[in-house]
């Protein structure tokens, strides 16, 4: 009886997986607030190729991917590229992630309202790559390179432009 208790227990707190964001699926809507105040919707960025970086200031591996992130970001300037660095620490002030947050192309998002993201794993790094027309078109635990970047979202960015009516968002 009690083994039918914790069964029925887990699948009740089991994390739904319908809205998880799965490749080749369309991506889950999300809006996230940066530590600058704005509020950006997945919607808002229809046409653009969005990163979802999820980091820890702990993280040995983010701070090797962050800086690989940043020069990618840098040599794309003009292209129709959103990336988001959502920090799983919250504990740490902004007043301690000022001086990164002022030193990054990107912004860092205080928070990110939405089912379907977050680590993936549990692991640090996590990131997510939505197609312009908002398909995921990754979805991976671990360090993005600046190769990773080159052959994974540069073809993206060389797609055609989602012309109204035709996104693939939910």
């Amino acid at each position: 009886m009690f083994k039918r208790y914790v069964l029925i227990l887990a699948i009740l707190l089991a994390p739904t997986t319908a809205l998880a964001a799965k490749v080749g699926k369309p991506a889950p809507p999300f809006e996230i607030t940066t530590y600058d105040g704005q509020k950006i919707s997945l919607e808002s960025l229809r046409g653009k190729v969005v990163i979802l970086n999820y980091w820890a200031t702990w993280c040995a591996p983010c701070r090797v991917e962050m800086p690989q992130i940043d020069t990618y970001i840098r040599r794309h300037r003009t292209a129709p590229l959103a990336v988001y660095a959502v920090t799983i620490d919250n504990t740490v002030p902004y007043t301690r992630l000022k001086f990164l947050a002022d030193t990054l192309a990107f912004p860092l998002v205080q928070k990110l309202k939405g089912n379907g993201y977050g680590t993936i794993k549990g692991a640090v790094p996590s990131n997510y790559v939505i197609d312009k027309a908002g398909v995921v078109r990754y979805a991976r635990a671990g360090a993005l390179s600046l190769k990773d970047l080159e052959q994974t979202v540069t073809p993206l960015l060389s797609e055609p432009d989602v012309t109204p009516g035709a996104s693939a968002l939910p």
